[in-house]
């Protein structure tokens, strides 16, 4: 709640900032937990259902931290004409989970983005950070099995 305290402070005298403060409570959380919205909200004087509707319309934050790997399928068009379903079907079958969710574990969280914005590399995977281009399901496999053998 210490970094909380000073993200807070940096924004004590701006108006209109609110989702700029959320971005930075996220990048220093990871994510949004419960306690840390209810303190802005008392902090910040604005309700908290203002706090959950900017969370939950805005697709960059989130309400549960991610898994240990995060796993980004691209579904844009160019990606989607190129397999991407298939890629995103082999992830829910073998993390068993839905985009969206994260592994009982917290090994894994699985989302999709509409567009990397990297179409000749389709179907793109975001695999904690990197690019990954070309990607059909066997090249999706050997990213899981690498990241087991790593852990």
């Amino acid at each position: 709640m210490e970094k909380l305290a000073e993200i807070l402070e940096a924004y004590k005298h701006s108006k209109g900032t609110l989702i700029g403060l959320l971005q930075d409570i996220s990048d220093e959380f990871g994510y949004l937990p419960e306690e840390v919205l209810e303190e802005v909200s008392k902090e910040v004087d604005a309700p908290l259902s203002l706090l959950y509707s900017l969370t939950s319309f805005y697709s960059s934050f989130r309400l549960e931290p991610l898994g240990k790997h995060h796993v980004c399928v691209c579904t844009g068009t160019a990606c989607h004409v190129r397999g991407a379903n298939k890629i995103v079907d082999l992830l829910e079958r073998e993390l068993n989970v839905k985009v969206g969710e994260t592994t009982e574990d917290n090994e894994f969280t699985l989302d999709t983005v509409r567009c990397l914005g990297a179409c000749a590399l389709a179907p793109l995977v975001l695999f904690d950070g990197e690019y990954h281009g070309k990607m059909d399901q066997k090249g999706m496999t050997k990213l899981l099995e690498q990241s087991a053998d790593q852990d």
